[in-house]
């Protein structure tokens, strides 16, 4: 995880994870940035991101489609 400060700009593209169920649950929303990847909690937008860059998140979506985690 970065801890590098990655500024999201009101017009990113936020895109909703095709897992996150339809009821309005475990939604996960993904912005990708140049070098940086944030996520967020869809039903809190202005919450807490995590930002990955480009090797951590190609390890965490490995990791997913493995089902390591």
């Amino acid at each position: 995880m970065s801890t590098t400060h990655h500024p999201i700009r009101p017009h990113s593209e936020w895109r909703k994870s095709s897992y996150s169920n339809g009821s309005g649950g475990e939604c996960v929303e993904a912005a990708f940035l140049p070098g940086v990847t944030a996520v967020r909690d869809s039903k809190r937008p202005g919450g807490p991101r995590l930002s990955f860059g480009g090797v951590a998140w190609s390890a965490f979506v490995g990791a997913l489609r493995d089902d390591q985690l």
